[in-house]
Parts: structure tokens; sequence; C-alpha cells
């Protein structure tokens, strides 16, 4: 049974409790992620994630990592296009601990100015690590293009540029104004007390200083212009890749349309398992590819399918050419029940087997709530994905897979590769 609170200082508190297990994951999620940032920021919520990890008025740097080591447990954050996350797991003995670490990390950071300067050089050597990971390069090359000059197609990570010129004083109004209680949601799923629970989440956070807002806003309004996409197509050049690395997409839906399962199917019959079409036909009977697949990416207001692929420079053309006739084979050929009945089945199976996870557990706790303001049991989901039928999925696709709305990525050896928008056909 989950449990929804709203403390009166706005800020919300999301339990569960699972009697089965022993562990317990805990998170404090930010409704605010890179696309709430000016042009400016570009990188700002990423950095702030970081700093406070790196001491607090009661701990230092290596007090925190030595409390979760101490119990054999796991604490991290990471940073999203909409929303930030901080997070530990462990043990159900461990709960207070766990929250009175995550409430003075994110309450009582210090930004102390030698530990800025020194997080800033190792955010510098991650986006040197995404150059050197062309998976995730093409990726940022292909939302950069698709939503161009919107903060949605901007690195999370930022750029050296806007991360070099984020001044101290500029991290702490940011942090400042954006860490107040009615932009965050405490989220805990596992073994534990929903009262004492929501006890302890009071005394950490009740004092927790600015207005309730509207619980639902995310980035108190900044930047959450719905973005244009755009078609159209992008190349980067890097002769040194051993793979041409390929990203195809079309907008899609947002998180609370009322087509998504029918999109959830669509993308597991396409490439979304090990029985999809595209990594049937690209892999298993052509071997042009080790890594192909689609995927749904959802926000608050927007959306988009995408097709990923990494192959030999030579090979490029081919699995290009073959994913514009994958698409159009999921357009206009009649699709068997069977297999519309396995993507579903998938789809189910995948869902309920996460759900014994205390970790997401607690992620679909806050995420359901950030995003419509109350919980989907699980019945109500399977339902959604069992009413699906094979004249649903063929509808969407004609209705989103148009070429003309298309932007392809590419990255590696070009060569070989005619990417114009007359060979983008299906």
């Amino acid at each position: 049974m989950h449990r929804k609170e709203i403390l009166p200082n706005g800020l919300t508190i999301l339990t569960e409790e699972m009697d089965n297990i022993r562990s317990v994951s805990l998170g404090v999620w930010l409704k605010q992620g890179s696309r709430h940032e000016s042009p400016q920021e570009n990188g700002i919520s990423h950095f702030i994630e970081h700093l406070l990890f790196k001491g607090t008025e009661r701990r230092t740097a290596t007090d925190i990592a030595k409390t979760i080591d101490s119990i054999g447990g796991q604490c991290d954050a990471f940073t999203s296009k909409e929303y930030t996350c901080f997070y530990a797991r462990v043990l159900d003995d461990h709960l207070p601990l766990a929250l009175d670490l995550l409430s003075d990390i994110v309450l009582h950071p210090k930004f102390a100015p030698e530990e800025i300067e020194k997080e800033r050089k190792v955010i510098f050597e991650e986006i040197k690590m995404v150059e050197d990971s062309p998976d995730e390069l093409v990726y940022d090359l292909f939302t950069g293009s698709f939503w161009k000059a919107h903060p949605l197609g901007n690195p999370i990570q930022g750029t050296v540029e806007s991360v070099s010129a984020l001044a101290p004083e500029t991290l702490m109004r940011f942090f400042r104004e954006s860490y107040h209680p009615g932009n965050v949601v405490i989220a805990a799923a596992g073994h534990l007390d929903q009262d004492r629970f929501s006890e302890m989440a009071r005394k950490a956070f009740g004092a927790m200083a600015g207005g309730p807002g509207d619980g639902r806003s995310g980035g108190q309004g900044r930047n959450v212009a719905p973005p244009v996409y755009n078609a159209g197509i992008v190349m980067r050049e890097k002769k040194d890749l051993e793979q041409l690395h390929l990203c195809l997409g079309v907008e899609a839906y947002p998180h609370g349309h009322a087509h998504r399962f029918t999109g959830y199917v669509m993308n597991t019959m396409l490439g979304g398992t090990m029985s999809s079409r595209l990594f049937q036909t690209i892999r298993e009977q052509r071997g042009l590819a080790y890594t192909v697949f689609s995927s749904i990416s959802s926000f608050a207001d927007t959306g988009y399918l995408m097709v990923y692929a990494a192959t030999r420079p030579e090979g490029g053309q081919e699995v290009l050419d073959q994913v514009c006739a994958e698409l159009a084979r999921l357009k206009e050929s009649p699709i068997e029940q069977t297999e519309l009945n396995a993507a579903k089945d998938h789809l189910k199976g995948s869902l309920m087997l996460s759900l014994e996870s205390s970790s997401s557990r607690m992620s679909n706790l806050a995420r359901q709530d950030i995003y419509f303001g109350r919980q989907f049991t699980l019945d109500e989901i399977i339902a959604g994905i069992d009413t699906v039928t094979v004249e649903d999925v063929q509808g969407l696709a004609r209705g989103l897979l148009v070429s003309r709305n298309c932007a392809v990525a590419a990255l590696g050896n070009l060569s070989n590769l005619q990417l114009t928008p007359d060979r983008i056909r299906f």
C-alpha cells in the first residue's frame, strides 16, 4: 500500500511498504532538471548535484562516503532532463541514518570554494568522457538537432564553456531558488513503517524554507515551454572510430498521452527486445550490427521514438536502409495477433519483475507523482496494455512514422554513407 502526504511547507512524502524484503530505497527528488536552465546555465543542475556530495556543515566529502560504506549501502545521484534525484538503498535497520545523510546533503551543503573548483575539473573530465563514448555522443548530437534552440536539446552535463562560466555565486543562487519544498518529493519503498518514516521525514524536512508552489509545475516555471522538433540530418566525422553510430527518430507522445500504451507496445515490437523486428532483421539475419534497438523517451509535454544502431562504416547505408524498411513494414504490412500478444506479454512481465525491487518501486512512486500527481495501480497499467489492438499499433505507426518528420544523427567514418533526405523514406 502506498501513501502520500504533503507537509505544510509544500513538500511531498510518498511511501510504500514491502514486507517481504529487508531493503529500503529512499530518494530525494527535485522536480527540476536540465530543461529548466537558461543557455547560460547549461549544466548547472548537474554541477550542483555533484557539489552536494562535497561536504555539508556536519560532514566532509570523506565522511559522506564513509557513512554509507560503513553500513554496506548504496548512495548516489543523477540529473535528468526534467528532474534530479539523490538516493540511497540500505537495510531497514539503517533507514534513519540514510535519511539523516540525504537530508544533510540536500539541506546543508557547504559550497566550499575549493571544492567547487575541484569538482568543476571533475565535470570537465566527465564531458570529455562523453566525447570518448560514441554511443552517448551521438545521442547528444541527435537531441541537440531534434530540439534545436530549446533546453531539452542541451547536454545534461553542460559544455566546457558553460560550466567554466558558472561562478560560485551563480551556483548558490540557483540552488536557493530551486531547492524549495514545493519542488521536492521524498519517496521511500521497502521494509519500513510508514507512520515512523513520515515522522522522521517531517522532522528532517519540515523546516525546509520556501513556498509550497503548486506541487506540479517543476522548475518554478523556468523554461517549461514545449519544444518544437526539427527534422533533418546532422553528421559528425570521427574517422578514428571503428564503428558508425546512427540515431533516427521522430516526435512521439508525452508521459500522460492517451495513446502511450500503444506506443510502448509498438516500440517493443519494433526494437525493444531480442525478438523484435529490428534485432532479428539487422543483427540475426544480416549480421550488420551487434547493438540495434528502438526506444521511446517521454517528457512532460513531448517525446520521441528513436532507433539506434552501431555498425562498421561500410555497413551504415545498409543498416539505414533496413531501418527504413522496417518502419515502412510496421505501417503498411498486416501485423499478426501472435506478435502483438508477445509484445504485450513482454511488457507486462518486465513491469512486474521490475516492481520486485525496492529501488524500482521508489522511483516509480516519485515519477508517477511528478508527472501525474497520482499513483497508477499495477492493474490499471496492465489493463492499459491489454486494451491495445493491432489496429491501434498500425494507426499509431502511420501517424508517427512519417519520413518528412524524421531526424537523423550520424557519428564516425562517414565516407560510405549517402545520408540525404531522399534516402530516408518509410
